[in-house]
């Protein structure tokens, strides 16, 4: 089986971002200094938006030139060791800024479906282009800031522009709808392991011009959510994240659903999910007879002490028997 450890590597966008050391760059190295013992290749979906807003103010503020090289820094070493760079788009960039003390976030256009087609060429475009600088190689792989990648028409467009033709946004069965954020993955199979496609990235066509090679996905019980919870009422060491920020606020209603009602979700390496990493791959490797994918998720920020043991452990059991990769190869 091919296993890709991918990252989403961005700040909260809650109303405290966190710092770029507790978010991003402690964690990461820490997942690394596990990967490295065994020549593991992780892939991060750069937000590049942030990048770019980085580079626009960090003139006018010295904390954000020091976190410009901090992050740009940690990039180089990353592709420079082979591990993939590639392309994340948060597009809410567009219309955030820093004020001088911390980051203010319009997530009023959170969706590149909220710019037009020019729009979302010139991001895609220029979201590209500050990847190739840093990094001094051209991304081949695409994910959606919060799986928000429908309709993919525009988006289709834009990246084929920009010769990047795999995305790994989707996982199966997946479906949210709210004021900003919207995704609906209920009609892709469970266990696909990946598949060609033109305009709608949750409808296969072996004829596309995409490869889609999909997040994996798990059923989620209510008693798992009832479970984290708890562990956030008791605030143990081991179950504290790295990050020192806030991520956006969900409706009580959509809180209310998961504790009530089964749902999907990723198989991620972050917190209390992690407990469920080697299950989930059990799984994928029964139906899908040794021979599909496996794509974890994670976001530096989400990392907990708990949830890097459970990596560790998972990467300690599997990895003489599977195939560790990432998007470019």
């Amino acid at each position: 089986m091919n296993i890709y450890i991918t990252l989403d590597y961005e700040l909260f966008f809650g109303e405290t971002s966190g710092s770029v050391d507790n978010c991003i760059i402690k964690p990461t190295q820490d997942l690394l200094n596990i990967l490295e013992p065994y020549n593991i290749k992780m892939t991060c979906f750069v937000d590049s938006g942030y990048l770019i807003a980085l580079q626009k103010q960090k003139d006018l503020f010295p904390q954000l030139e020091k976190d410009y090289k901090k992050v740009t820094q940690q990039i180089k070493y990353l592709a420079d060791n082979k591990h993939g760079i590639e392309l994340h788009i948060h597009p809410h960039w567009e219309d955030s800024y820093y004020d001088g003390e911390k980051w203010i976030f319009d997530m009023s256009r959170y969706k590149l479906a909220d710019f037009n087609e020019d729009e979302v060429k010139d991001i895609v475009t220029r979201y590209t282009d500050v990847l190739k600088k840093i990094s001094c190689k051209s991304p081949v792989a695409y994910r959606a800031g919060g799986w928000s990648a429908q309709p993919f028409l525009n988006i289709e467009k834009a990246l084929k522009s920009n010769n990047i033709l795999i995305d790994s946004t989707v996982f199966a069965k997946g479906i949210f709808k709210s004021k900003n954020q919207a995704f609906n993955f209920k009609n892709v199979p469970l266990y696909k392991s990946e598949y060609n496609f033109s305009d709608d990235l949750t409808k296969e066509n072996s004829e596309g011009d995409f490869l889609e090679i999909p997040i994996s996905s798990q059923k989620m019980r209510p008693m798992f959510f009832w479970r984290f919870a708890l562990k956030k009422i008791l605030k143990q060491k081991k179950d504290q994240s790295y990050g020192d920020g806030n991520a956006a606020k969900s409706s009580k209603v959509e809180l209310l659903k998961m504790l009530l009602f089964s749902s999907y979700s990723v198989v991620s390496i972050d917190g209390y999910k992690s407990s469920m990493i080697l299950k989930a791959y059990k799984k994928y490797n029964k139906k899908t007879n040794t021979n599909g994918n496996f794509v974890l998720i994670g976001h530096p920020k989400a990392f907990t002490p708990y949830s890097l043991k459970k990596t560790s452990e998972f990467i300690a059991k599997v990895h003489k028997s599977n195939t560790f990769v990432t998007y470019r190869q």
